[in-house]
């Protein structure tokens, strides 16, 4: 939903006082900065899940159920790894720009979906 042109000045001016009050905490919570840790982070991830895999199977040459167990934690670290460089964290589109409602297609989405919807009217 869209603001009004009071609210988003209204906004504006709150966020440029919290920027004047607090220009610590304003540049913790700004989304180009939590854009740039996540690349970072979900490395982080993949490398933490792939060492625990291989010592994961390291381990299961001895204890064959704590290597298997240990293999599948650093499986599924890699994997929310992956998902998070992939998709971003949950909820992370709300900070996305609000001057933008709506679904955003691209070219080639659109071109698909007149095709496929083309193909079922010709019928």
């Amino acid at each position: 939903m869209a603001l009004s042109e009071h609210e988003q000045r209204m906004l504006d001016a709150i966020e440029q006082a919290l920027f004047e009050d607090d220009p610590k905490f304003a540049s913790n919570v700004d989304p180009a900065r939590i854009r740039r840790r996540r690349p970072i982070l979900s490395v982080g991830l993949f490398v933490i899940g792939l060492v625990a895999l291989v010592v994961g199977v390291i381990a299961a040459q001895s204890l064959l159920a704590v290597g298997v167990a240990v293999s599948v934690v650093g499986f599924v670290i890699m994997v929310g790894g992956v998902g998070l460089f992939v998709y971003g964290l949950p909820g992370g589109r709300a900070m996305a720009d609000p001057k933008k409602p709506g679904k955003v297609s691209s070219p080639l989405s659109t071109r698909m979906e007149e095709r496929f919807r083309r193909r079922f009217d010709d019928q």
